[in-house]
């Protein structure tokens, strides 16, 4: 694993999002693992913000490609405990017992913090993209409090199925979906920085990294995307200085 640049010790706060890690995919595991080990323990606060994973069928599931991961962050937390971590659209039946083992805690979507001397509105980026009705139609069922116990009361084999049947079915569906209806829609973001009265916002979900401004009632404000780690690992730093990306380079599985 190399990366861009050298941590700077000023660097306080890291935010990552749509690791999508997966068995399949060891060689994003094996760095984010390195991370954690090495340049994470400058840190002083890390948010996850979502899609941690690539799916998550359970707390009990014993794959171990998962419980590698969750090891990784227990042994992070005892040293470094100021982890957050916001459930994506593809791990969001995470519950209880996986923070109590990893030692992070919780964050309601959406949340506002403060970072860098400013107060920053974090998202997953799912809730913003309001053109995507189906979607928005399934994730109100999928991820509501009634339905999340239910899926929780099921035996294992039966969630397994029934999460490679959602998998299946959103592949089909992002076929015949534009990349604009898949993206966030403006007006849904300028509410969302009104409801909290802010003008920044950061969020992952879209795979679209990068830096919009726009005005907001007579304001600069800003939309800042998180990049995914399908081909390398960003991650974002941000301190009273200022922010920026530094890239993880994946070492040939």
């Amino acid at each position: 694993m190399t990366t861009t640049s050298s941590l700077s010790t000023r660097v306080t706060t890291a935010f990552i999002s749509d690791l999508h890690l997966d068995g399949s995919r060891p060689a994003a595991t094996a760095a984010f693992v390195q991370w954690l080990q090495g340049p994470a323990l400058q840190l002083d606060r890390l948010y996850i913000l979502g899609d941690l994973f690539e799916y998550w069928i359970g707390d009990d599931d014993p794959d171990p490609h998962h419980r590698a991961v969750r090891d990784a962050l227990r042994n992070y937390t005892r040293t470094m405990p100021r982890v957050w971590f916001m459930a994506g659209n593809r791990d969001f039946q995470i519950g209880e017992l996986f923070l109590r083992e990893t030692g992070i805690q919780q964050l309601p979507d959406p949340s506002l913090i403060e970072v860098g001397g400013i107060s920053v509105l974090i998202a997953h980026g799912d809730r913003l993209c309001t053109d995507d009705v189906s979607y928005q139609r399934f994730r109100r069922f999928a991820q509501h409090p009634s339905m999340l116990k239910f899926y929780r009361s099921l035996p294992f084999f039966l969630r397994r199925r029934l999460v490679n049947t959602a998998r299946e079915r959103s592949h089909s569906a992002k076929l015949d979906k534009s990349a604009e209806i898949m993206d966030v829609n403006q007006a849904a973001v300028e509410n969302a920085l009104r409801r909290y009265r802010v003008h920044t916002l950061l969020h992952g979900h879209t795979h679209r990294p990068g830096e919009h401004q726009f005005e907001l009632e007579g304001r600069e404000a800003t939309r800042i995307v998180l990049g995914d780690w399908y081909r390398n690992g960003p991650v974002m730093y941000w301190d009273d200085e200022g922010r920026r990306v530094e890239t993880l380079t994946f070492a040939d599985a």
